[in-house]
């Protein structure tokens, strides 16, 4: 195979199609475009409806901020653990899952305090409610929380209020008057 010898595939390259090239063309006369009207004698912008009010004008504006980043848990309460197994069972996600508290066993989801609890259970949860934690360790259980909530300061101090608070106990005690 030489350099000078190589070809695409046959098929691989067409033609441009040449309109308005006469009748025997195909596509002569209108050259696709149809008949009279705007779009026969010049180009319409994309979202343009003919001057009317566009679809996205006449819609509402939704404001705020969507979290896209944000995990939604599925709520489990102690009622329905209660009814649903026995005094000493282990409360798992694949046992919530089997009894269709939950809807995967993958899904992250938390217990919560609503009802009583009236034997003791042995939780695995991603997440417990605080009131949920002590429900179960007084009916005698036991608690696992697999993926507790990461407690941090969110709000940063502005830096001008940290220079501010800073500067006071930085600046050097007066010395006392000699006489």
């Amino acid at each position: 195979m030489d350099q000078h010898t190589i070809r695409q595939a046959k098929g691989a390259k067409h033609a441009r199609k040449r309109v308005g090239r006469g009748p025997g063309s195909g596509t002569g006369t209108y050259a696709g475009r149809g008949r009279k009207g705007q779009k026969a004698r010049g180009s319409v912008r994309p979202g343009f409806e003919g001057g009317q009010i566009p679809m996205v004008r006449r819609l509402p504006r939704l404001r705020g901020f969507k979290n896209a980043l944000r995990v939604e848990f599925q709520a489990v309460n102690l009622a329905d653990l209660v009814d649903r197994f026995p005094a000493g069972s282990v409360v798992d996600a694949d046992a919530l899952a089997a009894v269709r508290l939950i809807s995967d066993a993958n899904e992250p989801f938390k217990v919560l305090a609503r009802g009583e609890l009236a034997h003791a259970l042995t939780v695995r949860a991603p997440r417990l409610s605080e009131a949920a934690k002590q429900a179960i360790t007084a009916a005698g259980g036991s608690f696992e929380e697999l993926a507790p909530a990461e407690k941090r300061v969110r709000n940063r101090v502005h830096r001008r209020k940290a220079q501010e608070a800073a500067a006071p106990a930085a600046a050097p005690a007066a010395e006392p008057a000699q006489d």
